[in-house]
């Protein structure tokens, strides 16, 4: 039996981070080998990638560039890090992946999603979760959240894609509904409107089963 990937996504200022160290805490008092990772990032190669896409400072970063820039991040996470951890029957859990490309770089930025997917799929061999947790939440109350979060860690700045528009993260989370509907088996779909205990609520009853099922199979 492989290991086992979970992916949360969600528009900024959702809880993610939250949630995925909330849910790795309690696999691992349970017994389970998990590894968190995040994308962009994850690895050496893939960070430095990172460090590019969400500088301020490059607002000169065209669209095309930044789709590419994301997927060479996943292909390089993907090979060097998830894959291996799956093989080696692990629990993955990953702080976006590749829906997030297709809502904010396709939805998003205006581009076709099938043609985001595809690139994605090509950097990532393929793989995708086997569950996906979409915390939604309206982007008026994520950038709320994440101005609070940057005034309290002392960050005078948002990323560049935080910094975007209102317009624009409002076309990103109706690109995640798209996904959510049209993938309705691996995507949960979370209402993030509500406390941290409430939501960790729903992802940990759902997760209980999905262990069950995908272990129980080996």
């Amino acid at each position: 039996m492989s290991g086992l990937f979970i992916t949360f996504e969600g528009p900024d200022g959702s809880g993610k981070t939250t949630q995925i160290q909330r849910l790795a805490n309690h696999l691992r008092e349970q017994g389970y080998d998990v590894t968190t990772t995040r994308e962009p990032g994850g690895t050496e190669i893939s960070d430095s990638i990172r460090a590019i896409l969400l500088a301020p400072e490059n607002e000169r970063l065209v669209h095309q560039a930044e789709i590419l820039l994301y997927a060479a991040s996943r292909a390089q996470h993907v090979h060097e890090k998830i894959l291996p951890l799956i093989a080696d029957h692990k629990i993955i859990l990953c702080d976006r992946f590749i829906d997030a490309s297709i809502a904010y770089q396709g939805y998003g930025l205006g581009f076709e999603p099938e043609l985001v997917e595809q690139i994605s799929l090509f950097a990532s061999a393929g793989l995708q979760p086997h569950r996906t947790y979409l915390l939604d939440v309206d982007p008026q109350v994520g950038r709320a959240r994440m101005l609070a979060r940057a005034q309290s860690s002392g960050q005078s700045v948002l990323d560049r894609i935080e910094s975007k528009p209102l317009e624009y993260h409002e076309k990103v989370r109706a690109g995640f509904h798209e996904i959510a509907h049209y993938s309705p088996q691996r995507v949960a779909l979370i209402d993030a409107n509500r406390s941290a205990d409430d939501i960790f609520a729903d992802i940990l009853q759902d997760c209980i089963q999905l262990l069950e099922h995908h272990f129980s199979k080996g």
